[in-house]
């Protein structure tokens, strides 16, 4: 549990609530958040940028009738988002950034923001800036918590320098704990918490995954990549069935054995997935456990990166 709120506590699980954007599922979305918050989950992730803003959405009529202070809402912001879906830059000028929580606030119904954060940095625009802008908003009161999302050791101490850093979100997985090296030591030496998506690798670890629904565009996932990060996950699976649990719970198991200060987030958009995924917290790992898995996905074997690349500078993508 993580103190970041008004005497409240944020419960080791977030939500990712990046895929509630089909309006023909929207029933069980709202049932899915309920449950999360009635199970203990508080902290609700999204993006203002997460299906044209109807995540955003489906939470605000998710909390109509709720206590306001029972849900942590953290929300990205400054992709850019062409009409066919696709993102094609990225805006965090501080010029902007009152406007996104304008429209935030609207969509979802509320007075203030628990915990705002750029999506990423643009390098053409100092780090200062953009936090600068985003601690005015927390004077004025629309805004409690200040993140910042993906940036590297360095960029979180000059974000940090600026104001108070709460929370970092960052990848972290069993295929990529690159984080650990500098970010989650920075982040400790700070008093960050760290906010982590990805624990399914994009899938890999979903105990389901299939090669014909890969997402191109993640390296992990390339031709000559991806049959020998299978190998990796199927010595996962060994370990998950003498457990008698499923590779996600052994893989988000591992994840919180990490430490308290780190919320995973799961994306769940239905109340199965949900409580599949709550049954993790009550799996308990042993030193020899988390070693036992983590030499069953040794670094130096995953083939291909989980995450591509990606770095802005004046708003533009260059890699």
């Amino acid at each position: 549990m993580i103190n970041k709120s008004n005497n409240s506590e944020l419960y080791k699980l977030g939500l990712g609530c990046g895929g509630m954007i089909k309006d023909d599922n929207k029933s069980e979305n709202i049932a899915t958040i309920h449950e999360a918050l009635d199970s203990g989950i508080n902290h609700l992730n999204t993006a203002d940028f997460y299906g044209f803003g109807k995540s955003e959405m489906v939470i605000g009529e998710a909390l109509k009738g709720q206590k306001r202070e029972q849900a942590f809402i953290s929300v990205k912001f400054g992709v850019l988002v062409a009409p066919n879906g696709s993102f094609y830059g990225l805006d965090v000028r501080p010029l902007s950034i009152k406007n996104y929580l304008t429209y935030t606030l609207k969509r979802l119904n509320l007075d203030y923001i628990d915990l705002y954060q750029p999506a990423r940095i643009d390098l053409g625009i100092p780090v200062e800036e953009t936090i600068g802008a985003i601690s005015d908003l927390v004077k004025e009161g629309y805004v409690k918590h200040v993140g910042i999302t993906q940036v590297d050791a360095d960029t979180l101490r000059k974000a940090n320098s600026v104001h108070p850093i709460s929370f970092i979100e960052t990848e972290y997985s069993l295929f990529n704990r690159s984080m650990e090296n500098e970010i989650l030591p920075t982040a400790r030496e700070l008093g960050v918490g760290v906010v982590a998506f990805g624990a399914l690798a994009h899938g890999l670890l979903s105990g389901t995954f299939s090669k014909e629904n890969t997402k191109s565009y993640i390296p992990m996932f390339a031709e000559g990549n991806i049959d020998k990060n299978l190998v990796l996950v199927e010595e996962l699976s060994k370990i998950a069935d003498e457990k008698n649990i499923t590779i996600p719970q052994l893989a988000l198991a591992w994840l919180s054995s990490k430490g308290d200060d780190i919320i995973t987030l799961v994306g769940a958009s239905r109340r199965t997935t949900l409580r599949d995924s709550l049954k993790s917290v009550d799996v308990q790992l042993s030193a020899d456990d988390i070693e036992r898995i983590e030499k069953a996905i040794p670094e130096d074997k995953i083939a291909g990166s989980s995450f591509p690349k990606m770095e802005f500078k004046n708003g533009v993508r260059f890699n």
